[in-house]
């Protein structure tokens, strides 16, 4: 065996060639097995005794994609191209051996050689879309000429990739292996090998390409498809665009078609934005500073306090993997009310096919109802979920804390209020912490993991890895009003109602939200939740529109109209009354209305949550700003292709964001836009948040 460079190794066996990668975890396509590809077929085809080609990787996964820590190196000699060109001239057959995943750069490695042999448990795709990108080095050119432009299409704008089976009936996969894959991959290199003559290419083949040929609806049919989930992503166009290239280009002609585009992408905001939260997400699982002996406890047993939409949310979480649950209530019409719900949600999983028979009723069994929350006791960890009121909280922990065994974890889903001084009612403030689940809990991604003052380090690293284990992604914050998430988005909301006040109409100020990327604007995402939340009827501020709309009985979504008006298929449309209402509260507050601009309006909604999370980086409240970028994106909605807030403030340049920051401090003369000294410091510095 020869080693060609630390990651490849080359050897003959039975006149077969064998490289093969180990570049652990996921055999990435480095500069050493970019290097060590080429090298090796180049040595094989120059060695008389090999006939042909095996490509094989150690460990537990094919090339599983691009080494995308160096996208921000530059290029690295060889040039994917140049190594991917040498193994699709190769006169001797080349076999991919593939197990786990070919992603990416693999697939499109697998796709350059003349044969592909597989397991049934092996993945095939291009997730390249997933990065703002497209697959760069013949991807979009070669899989619709194997599986047909339509299974392409699916594939490159999901990103989603597809099992061994199904490849294997597309065509992607020659042969299905049950036994020892580089034994059988062998014997079936050696078979080409001897069968003599010439051997297929993929680039050769356009017969899978006729069919958009006569068809160019396809495409059409796709975008319309895209349209509202992809709304504001270029890379999903763009992928669409070399399929296209593909049916209607010579291939040497849609690789330059395709080449073009991968380099608008890459050098492009939203390509850069989606690789920086990439890391985020991945960054955002690591806790500095916990103790090198912080233990994982053992989470066997959960308990839920409260069956209500966050409740029994919280419980599917667990259930889902496996973990019985039982939940707490405070009547059996609310307990019924609740597991009714989850058996509901996931019926209603299973009609879509996402779900069995077989699994509802699994999932269901491990879900079990008490009016006793003493049946608590052999728990590992309890959540409380109930609607938040500090004494009701603080009722529920002193409670628990006599119920509780030791060692067990006492979590809070509150989404705003002191977790301290909710632990200080329990002699174990040790073993308490926040666990925020985002509403539906079953649903959304993150999940605000708050540690307390006492919060010991084996609850926060059994947390976080918790959380990995219900599929969610985690962020570790401190304490304060509304933690990261609602502490940022609260500024936000006081000022798309000033804007109203000032005589913006809140269609456009939501328009302007919606149209950056976000789901929905301010106002729209107000009637969604409710605007009775927090509303105190005896206490209702008659300066505050939201408080009169709810005395009018306008609540929101749930009541047909709030800030606007609800059709019977929840479509809003502006309401007189709202408009009426801001003008009638701006005329007693000496406001005088205009026309405000679309920039402004943007700047205005978006800077008080880049200062506020300054201020949560100054305080220690978030670890890192990429922290707070990845709160954003899977809380609230903002578009990943823009990176979250404080990556938006490094790509705008902190010393512009302060020069408009103190522009409206002077001009309103209102403390509400004081810079944070971070801020300041930071763009005095020509420095970036991290």
């Amino acid at each position: 065996m020869v080693a060609l460079t630390s990651m490849v190794d080359y050897n003959v066996e039975e006149g077969v060639a064998v490289l093969t990668l180990n570049n652990p975890p996921v055999n990435a396509l480095s500069q050493g097995v970019r290097q060590g590809l080429k090298d090796g077929v180049e040595k094989a085809l120059a060695d008389d005794s090999a006939e042909a080609i095996l490509v094989f990787c150690e460990g537990r996964t094919f090339i599983a994609g691009a080494d995308i820590s160096e996208f921000s190196s530059g290029p690295m000699e060889p040039n994917f191209h140049a190594v991917l060109s040498t193994m699709d001239a190769s006169p001797k057959p080349i076999v991919a051996a593939i197990h786990g995943t070919a992603l990416g750069g693999g697939l499109e490695t697998a796709l350059c050689c003349n044969y592909r042999v597989a397991v049934g448990s092996a993945k095939f795709g291009l997730p390249e879309v997933n990065l703002g990108l497209l697959p760069g080095a013949g991807g979009t050119q070669r899989l619709p000429r194997v599986v047909g432009v339509e299974k392409t299409l699916a594939m490159v704008t999901s990103g989603v990739p597809i099992g061994a089976v199904e490849a294997h009936q597309l065509g992607l996969v020659d042969q299905l292996v049950e036994g020892d894959l580089r034994a059988e991959a062998l014997a079936f290199a050696k078979d080409k090998a001897a069968q003599g003559g010439s051997h297929p290419r993929v680039r050769d083949n356009d017969d899978k390409l006729q069919s958009a040929k006569d068809n160019p609806e396809i495409f059409a049919a796709t975008r319309k498809m895209l349209a509202r989930k992809t709304r504001g992503f270029l890379a999903p166009e763009y992928n669409i665009r070399c399929i296209e290239a593909a049916v209607n280009q010579p291939f040497d002609e849609g690789l330059k078609t395709e080449g073009k585009l991968f380099a608008e992408l890459m050098s492009g905001p939203q390509s850069q934005a989606q690789q920086y939260f990439f890391f985020s997400e991945r960054q955002a699982g690591k806790v500095p500073g916990l103790a090198e002996d912080a233990k994982e406890l053992p989470i066997a047993k959960v308990g839920v306090i409260g069956g209500g939409l966050m409740g029994g949310g919280i419980s599917m979480n667990f259930a889902n993997v496996g973990v019985p649950v039982t939940i707490v209530e405070t009547s059996q019409e609310a307990l019924d009310r609740g597991l009714g719900t989850i058996r509901k949600n996931y019926e209603n999983t299973a009609r879509k096919g996402r779900l069995t028979e077989e699994a509802v009723e699994q999932r269901c069994g491990l879900i079990q109802g008490t009016l006793d929350m003493a049946d608590l006791a052999d728990c590992d960890l309890i959540i409380e979920a109930v609607f938040e009121n500090m004494a009701v909280k603080k009722d529920i922990f002193t409670r628990l804390d006599a119920i509780a065994k030791q060692g067990a974890i006492l979590a809070s889903n509150t989404s705003a209020l002191d977790l301290n001084e909710i632990a200080s009612v329990t002699s174990r403030p040790e073993s308490v912490i926040g666990l925020h689940f985002f509403s539906p809990a079953n649903v959304m991604k993150l999940l605000e993991v708050v540690r307390g003052e006492k919060t010991s380090d084996d609850v926060i690293k059994t947390s976080m890895a918790l959380a990995k284990r219900i599929r969610k992604v985690a962020v570790l914050v401190g304490v304060c009003p509304g933690f990261v998430g609602n502490r940022i988005l609260f500024p936000r909301q006081i000022e798309a109602s000033k804007l109203a006040l000032e005589g913006a109409p809140i269609e456009q100020v939501d328009k302007v939200l919606f149209d950056f990327g976000f789901p929905m604007g301010a106002f729209q995402m107000g009637d969604l939740a409710g605007l009775d939340l927090g509303w105190d009827k005896d206490n209702s501020n008659p300066m505050d529109v939201k408080d009169r709309l709810c005395e009018l009985g306008r609540r929101g979504q749930k009541t047909a109209a709030g800030y606007y008006d609800y059709d019977e298929k929840r479509m809003p449309t502006p309401a007189p009354v709202t408009a009426e209402l801001f003008a009638e509260v701006a005329a007693a507050q000496g406001v005088t209305q205009g026309d405000i601009s679309d920039e402004e309006i943007l700047d205005r909604c978006l800077l008080p949550m880049i200062n506020e999370g300054a201020k949560i980086l100054e305080e220690g409240i978030a670890v890192r700003a990429s922290d707070i970028d990845v709160t954003y994106v899977y809380g609230y909605g903002w578009p990943v292709y823009r990176g979250g807030p404080m990556h938006y403030a490094n790509s705008m340049g902190l010393d512009k964001v302060l020069a408009k920051i103190r522009h409206y401090h002077e001009s309103t003369g209102d403390d509400f836009w004081a810079p944070s000294p971070l801020l300041v410091s930071l763009a005095e510095q020509g420095k970036r948040f991290k």
